[in-house]
């Protein structure tokens, strides 16, 4: 026997598309309203329509107690069938279409009535109220049915006078009814109507909210942003949405982390958040391109932005501070190959010289060159850290002479220069002398008596730092690009890109409430001159530093650091 195939059940629920619950919900809610509104309009209508009746038999009754021959007649004549009361009451009965229009005397008989041999008989209903001087509106029951009542009292004279009667008038209930029975298909095809164009309008609107959610279901819709939370805060890059109008609506936790800000900035424009800036007109989209580099704080980001469908962007930030570092380092490490090399050269030219001097005899000459070499090296790492004595920035002043030597540049230690041992943050001061250095010679490599000359001095807790070279100097119109994140007008190299250190320079002067500016330097050039007001401690009292100018000629082991100009 072949199996039974599985039984497949219905199952009912709640369309998943969007499109769909949107639709049914407002229709629900289009229905609801429709039948809320025809109730709440039915409701007061019936009392609506026998308040109606009642005033229109009492209007009726007012019209008829006022006619002056019926007061007339009532005095004057006998309750019949033919008399002139019923003649006059059924011709207004007749042309306001009441059910029934009844004269009564002091005692309550009938002088009229539509039913002739109910004439000269006791009204069913007590007529009390209105024979005593009240007009009354009611519904009530009697010898024709349930019927709307008005009643009045009847009186001589001018309608001042006596009571001589009453007039009772009735609109026959069924009348009321109908009314109300008539009014009920007109009202709802009125709210038919309603319910149509909300209909329509509640299609139009879900076929608007179909295509902007890609007619996906809730659950779907649920996922996306689960997945998407997930995504913005466990990347290792930045995220920052801004809407049409410029400001910032999303920043996942990489983006504050490198750009310094927390969750208050959601709102505001990137310059509000930031501060002017690159870093402000490359998220504003101000500076157009891929791979924008720019600096914040002391970290090297890089910037794509991407603008979306609804006039917004995007914008992811990648920290490229650990990789510049690593371009950094293996530009120290070239140099300091260069430097190696360099010195391989030169200690070879000099073992080659000791080694002619020994076989030609000549021992004394020996002698002394090797103490004019060995001398000269010391006496000119002596005089460099009498003038600068923190030792990192000596060392670097004394390494950079090796990649100087070797382009055929003099680095040149103004006679000008005083800075003791107490600086704040000797590795920030490295890093400004460093680049500053290296863009230097990099200016003057290939001109004829290329020169760089460096000159620190301190004063209280300020340090100026000038560097002038004899290159082809910077144009006015430079000056400031020059500073510049991703600014640069030579090629990078490989494995990192140019515009980074002069960029650094700055930022690193105006942490510390300072300044970096370029000149032209006296006799052509450029000069960079650099101040900062808290690179020292407090002064002691430091004995006066005389040493001479410096020369550096000497070659030592260093690090050559190149940056972009």
């Amino acid at each position: 026997m072949s199996p039974t195939p599985p039984v497949r059940r219905l199952r009912l629920g709640l369309p998943r598309r969007v499109f769909s619950q949107v639709l049914l919900m407002q229709l629900a809610i289009a229905a609801g309203v429709a039948v809320l509104a025809t109730g709440l309009f039915l409701a007061p209508l019936s009392d609506q329509l026998d308040d109606q009746a009642m005033r229109r038999a009492l209007a009726i009754a007012q019209t008829t107690a006022q006619q002056p021959q019926v007061v007339q007649d009532l005095r004057t004549t006998r309750p019949t069938p033919n008399g002139p009361v019923q003649r006059e009451t059924e011709r207004i009965r007749k042309a306001t279409e009441a059910e029934y229009v009844v004269v009564m005397d002091r005692q309550g008989v009938r002088w009229s009535h539509t039913d002739p041999d109910r004439i000269g008989d006791v009204v069913s209903t007590d007529p009390g109220q209105a024979l005593a001087g009240r007009e009354i509106m009611e519904i009530d029951d009697g010898t024709l049915g349930r019927s709307a009542r008005g009643k009045v009292p009847l009186r001589d004279g001018d309608g001042d006078g006596d009571i001589v009667g009453a007039v009772s008038v009735g609109i026959a209930y069924d009348s009321v009814r109908a009314r109300l029975i008539h009014a009920i298909p007109g009202l709802f095809a009125y709210a038919g109507g309603a319910l149509a164009v909300g209909a329509l309008a509640a299609w139009l609107i879900s076929r608007r909210v179909q295509r902007q959610t890609r007619d996906l279901a809730f659950s779907d819709i649920a996922g996306l942003l689960a997945e998407r939370e997930a995504m913005l805060h466990g990347i290792r890059e930045g995220v920052v949405a801004l809407d049409r109008g410029g400001r910032v609506r999303l920043l996942n936790d990489e983006a504050q982390r490198l750009l310094g800000i927390g969750g208050e900035a959601v709102g505001c424009s990137p310059d509000e958040a930031l501060g002017e800036g690159r870093t402000a007109d490359v998220l504003a989209g101000r500076v157009a391109g891929t791979d924008l580099l720019t600096v914040r704080g002391q970290r090297v980001l890089v910037a794509n932005r991407m603008p979306t469908d609804d006039g917004g962007a995007v914008a992811t930030l990648r920290d490229r501070t650990e990789l510049e570092q690593l371009g950094r380092e293996l530009d120290s490490t070239r140099g300091l190959i260069d430097a190696l090399r360099a010195q391989d050269h030169e200690h070879a030219n000099r073992m080659h010289t000791l080694l002619g001097l020994l076989e030609l005899e000549m021992y004394d000459d020996a002698v002394e060159f090797v103490g004019e070499v060995v001398g000269d090296h010391r006496v000119t790492a002596e005089q460099i850290t009498e003038r600068i004595q923190d030792p990192l920035l000596a060392a670097l002043l004394v390494g950079k002479a090796t990649v100087a030597a070797e382009r055929g540049v003099v680095l040149w230690v103004s006679d000008r220069t005083r800075l003791p041992d107490r600086l704040v943050d000797p590795g920030g001061l490295v890093t400004v002398v460093g680049n500053l250095v290296d863009n230097a010679l990099d200016a003057v490599a290939g001109e004829p008596h290329a020169r760089v000359e460096v000159e620190l001095r301190a004063r209280g807790r300020a340090a100026t730092l000038r560097v002038r070279d004899t290159g082809p100097g910077i144009p006015a119109e430079h000056r400031e690009l020059v500073f510049t994140a991703g600014w640069s007008t030579k090629e990078p190299p490989a494995h990192r890109q140019r515009g980074i250190g002069l960029s650094l320079v700055r930022r690193l002067a105006e942490r510390q409430g300072g300044s970096a500016i370029v000149r032209e330097a006296h006799g052509g050039g450029a000069e960079f001159v650099v101040v900062l007001p808290e690179a020292l401690t407090e002064p002691d009292l430091d004995p006066a530093l005389t040493a001479p100018a410096v020369t550096i000629t000497a070659p030592v082991n260093t690090a050559a650091e190149e940056e972009s100009r």
